[in-house]
């Protein structure tokens, strides 16, 4: 079962069946489908004809840009093991949201990298921990916006210590 959801906030169900039966929002639906080459292909639904090319494709998190004849078309798709998680409040994006940064293990910080109000993407480095003699890049564990950094250069930290706040 897969659920589109698309810009304009329309909401499909799609299940595929092992009897090669799909069906939306549970009702048979019958197409055909041909491919035109790299990201583009030909499709016939109830005689009408819809040319689609794929325009953006992003796996992680399942969003699409498509071109049906010649509209754009921004989708977003679930499967089932998503819709579960969004039905237990666990969804994706809130479980990927992670709003500090803490010190791994004791140490002493020795760079600084980013300052307050600075975008960040996820394995950007932020600071630099050196313990035991080894110098350690701790990096950015999400994409954000740095809201604060509660330590200075030369400071010693300690494990679990927060470090950096995110917004």
């Amino acid at each position: 079962m897969l659920q589109v959801n698309t810009n304009s906030t329309q909401t499909w169900d799609v299940d595929y069946r092992a009897d090669n039966l799909t069906t939306v929002n549970n009702e048979p639906f019958t197409w055909d489908i041909v491919v035109l080459g790299p990201g583009r292909f030909h499709i016939l639904h109830e005689s009408k004809s819809i040319v689609a090319e794929v325009i953006q494709a992003d796996y992680s998190t399942k969003t699409f840009q498509l071109k049906l004849n010649g509209k754009l078309v921004d989708m977003q798709v679930k499967d089932r093991f998503d819709l579960l998680l969004d039905k237990l409040g666990m969804n994706t994006a809130s479980a990927n949201k992670i709003n500090e940064l803490k010190a791994p293990m004791p140490g002493l910080i020795v760079a600084v990298r980013v300052e307050p109000g600075q975008a960040v993407q996820k394995g950007d480095p932020l600071l630099v921990l050196e313990a035991m003699k080894m110098e350690n890049i701790l990096k950015a564990p999400s994409d954000g916006v740095v809201s604060a950094i509660k330590v200075g250069l030369r400071n010693n930290v300690t494990k679990g210590q927060v470090l950096i706040l995110f917004s």
